[in-house]
């Protein structure tokens, strides 16, 4: 008799791990000018990574996702577009299909002007827009809307206080911390809109830390994420992220625990980066 299977984290779930986290799964530290210069990506940037669904005995690649990072032009402005791509495998293949592309586009002071979410699971297909707006006493308005074939599923404004992001600019995000000074126990809060809602996510630096997968060592800055989302077992520490600790500061690995098991995200390969890898460990 078949084992019964696990029912799989819902597709927020995912996708912020793999943007998000690598969840969420990620800003405002690249729209202040004063960190202009400490972006940590240049034009062409390509960042692969793999995913696996964990829970009891089950140890499964759940898709691959790619990361790239470009110049592009937004209304017909210089800007940057930053993109990725998700693939579902293995387990996730057979039971959720998923294939998403993900899109932000920043203009070059830089500032989160648009960001896109195109999503396709087989029989279902939509589409997110997130379109940002900045207003005085640091106010962000957010024009959302989501919509399928067929019809119009959410048309709305929501308006925050920076720092806010998508969901895939909170990686941008965590490699600009991660660029900077820090000391074990800082913290720094963002806002992500999703749909309708406001997702609260709260950064927490814990130190230096070594990582490894497929025997091969990483020096990395390691970040604790808070996130207030019903897709996450717990809110504190709902997912872990490890940043390669040299001059590109590029994930090398994230976790997401989930209602049931957990999704792990590694780094396979990273080409055109601004820097050598200079976090890997080399073992005489």
């Amino acid at each position: 008799m078949k084992a019964k299977l696990p029912l799989l984290p819902t597709q927020t779930a995912l996708a912020v791990c793999a943007s998000k986290a690598l969840l969420l799964l990620c800003l405002q530290l690249l729209q202040v000018s004063a960190h202009a210069q400490t972006l940590s990506f240049q034009a062409n940037e390509a960042v692969d990574y793999e995913l696996y669904y964990k829970w009891g005995l089950v140890f499964s690649k759940a898709g691959s996702a790619t990361f790239k990072v470009e110049e592009d032009y937004f209304e017909g402005e210089s800007a940057w577009h930053y993109s990725l791509l998700f693939r579902s495998a293995g387990i996730v293949e057979k039971l959720y299909r998923m294939r998403d592309t993900m899109a932000c586009y920043y203009s070059k002071v830089p500032r989160l002007l648009y960001s896109s979410k195109h999503s396709d699971e087989g029989d279902y297909y939509s589409v997110d827009e997130l379109r940002f707006r900045y207003e005085p006493a640091n106010q962000v308005a957010i024009a959302s809307r989501r919509y399928t074939l067929k019809r119009v599923k959410i048309d709305t404004l929501l308006v925050a206080e920076s720092p806010v992001s998508d969901m895939l600019g909170g990686t941008l995000y965590l490699r600009a911390l991660a660029a900077g000074t820090l000391r074990s126990g800082d913290d720094f809060p963002l806002t992500v809109a999703i749909g309708r809602d406001l997702v609260t996510m709260r950064f927490r630096y814990s130190g230096q830390r070594i990582v490894e997968h497929k025997g091969v060592k990483y020096r990395t800055r390691h970040f604790y994420i808070d996130i207030e989302d019903e897709a996450f077992e717990q809110p504190k520490a709902a997912a872990e992220v490890w940043i390669g600790d040299d001059a590109n500061h590029i994930p090398v690995k994230v976790r997401a625990k989930l209602k049931l098991g957990a999704v792990e995200a590694y780094l396979k390969e990273g080409r055109n980066l601004r820097a050598p890898m200079d976090c890997r460990v080399v073992m005489p």
